[in-house]
């Protein structure tokens, strides 16, 4: 039992437990349960933190199964070895040096040391910055729906969005809120912070601590902190300057709104596009110009060690720094005159090209298991699989059973890691000594 199997048997043991949980008779409105099928869908969906459906969650699951689905995306999105760790250190139980390696694996950490101290920040910003989603939700939904409901919409939606979850309530996600700051600024706010990594999180509070407290000690940012902030500020600046111009007048989506509110619903979805599928407009009326810069978003994804899916910020950022290497005419790797070490190097490359074949297969499949679908609806509904989004264009619940089975393996696949499923699953690799001679090869 390696590690990395650890990490895959323990997701695949949570969506198991709730797939059972979801086929109970009380976890459904009507009483009469979920196949397994729908089950096995929303499950993986939950705790893999995508947020695709193929029901409409406000009504299909009752106040139990919308509870079982809060608390897949919570543990989900903490991931499962950070949620075993603060089990274990709720009963004081001593970690063995796998248990670090594990932890030290799921967390993207550069070493075991730190890890429990790490872990125990991540659950007490999580509980804190979803408590202030919480009460800012509040002030949206009470006025509408009175004060129990309200208060149920503002925990479900701030954990679903913190978590990355993309899970709703409401048949339409968040369309009626379209000219709302308040919703529109918390969600974003939280998908931000659950979608940049802890780490980035944990030197930022650090350093606001040191400003706060007038420390004469000057706090240095790691290369982690500045690729991630820099790239994070790239994309969203980006995505909703892109989506502002493709989507400005079109009457189906940025059209009926002023000029404030389209910019803010360019922003909504330049930040959920790149790790939660909230929307505020009807995803699959927008332009196919719109729907492309959303999946390239999408397949970047978040920061490492965060709830994002995607092949990460720092996999994008090592390959673009990969690029002006060669541009240069250098023989090494810079990046904030920094060098990444060959290792990282070929890891980002793996990455990217294993996520790459993981959507290419599964786009394959499903577009010959469903003939009547569009290439870029499929592709599409793929990425945002693989990403852990949930975007969709309206096929989901229409798909044929190959074809949902499908999207479960790329939302697991996504969630857990390419390399991390191929390393648990594969042939166990071994260390050798024996160096091959180099040969040069015509490469572009």
């Amino acid at each position: 039992m390696t590690v990395s199997r650890t990490i895959c048997l323990g997701f695949l043991a949570l969506i198991a437990a709730g797939t059972l949980l979801l086929m109970m008779p009380f976890s459904t409105s009507d009483g009469n349960g979920s196949d397994l099928v729908t089950a096995l869908f929303s499950s993986t969906s939950a705790a893999c933190v995508t947020g695709l459906s193929v029901v409409d969650v406000g009504k299909y699951y009752s106040f139990w199964g919308q509870l079982f689905i809060l608390l897949l995306m919570q543990v989900g999105g903490l991931g499962y070895m950070t949620s075993t760790t603060f089990l274990l250190l709720l009963l004081r139980r001593r970690f063995s040096l796998q248990d670090k390696m594990a932890i030290q694996q799921s967390l993207d950490l550069p070493g075991m040391g730190g890890g429990l101290d790490l872990v125990r920040s991540i659950i007490v910003t999580t509980l804190l910055f979803e408590s202030v989603g919480v009460l800012l939700l509040m002030l949206v939904f009470v006025p509408d729906y009175g004060f129990n409901y309200g208060l149920w919409l503002a925990i479900f939606h701030s954990v679903s969005a913190f978590t990355n979850g993309s899970y709703s309530l409401f048949s339409n996600s968040f369309m009626d809120y379209a000219r709302s700051p308040i919703l529109n600024f918390t969600i974003t706010g939280l998908i931000i912070l659950g979608g940049i990594g802890y780490q980035v999180i944990v030197e930022l509070l650090v350093w606001l601590r040191d400003r706060l407290t007038r420390k004469s000690t000057c706090t240095v940012f790691g290369l982690n902190f500045k690729i991630v902030v820099s790239t994070t500020f790239f994309l969203l600046v980006f995505g909703t300057l892109s989506l502002l111009v493709a989507e400005c007048y079109n009457p189906d989506t940025f059209g009926p709104l002023n000029w404030q509110q389209k910019l803010m619903a360019a922003w909504f979805h330049a930040c959920a596009a790149r790790t939660s599928g909230f929307n505020t407009v009807d995803i699959g009326k927008m332009h196919q110009a719109s729907l492309f810069i959303i999946i390239g978003l999408m397949f970047v994804g978040g920061g490492p060690g965060s709830m994002a899916g995607g092949i990460k910020i720092t996999s994008f950022r090592v390959l673009l720094s990969c690029r002006d290497a060669v541009l240069r005419g250098r023989e090494e790797v810079l990046c904030y005159q920094r060098k990444i070490p060959t290792a990282l190097i070929l890891r980002a490359v793996a990455v990217t090209v294993g996520s790459g074949i993981l959507v290419a297969g599964a786009t394959a499949i499903i577009a010959l298991s469903d003939l009547n679908l569009f290439f870029l609806q499929i592709l599409f509904e793929v990425t945002s699989a693989f990403g852990t989004v949930g975007y969709s264009t309206g096929i989901t619940a229409n798909l044929s059973i190959l074809s949902k089975l499908t999207l479960i393996a790329t939302m697991y696949a996504g969630r857990v890691g390419v390399l991390l499923v191929m390393s648990a699953f594969g042939a166990e690799s071994k260390p050798s000594d024996i160096r091959y001679p180099e040969s040069n090869l015509l490469v572009g």
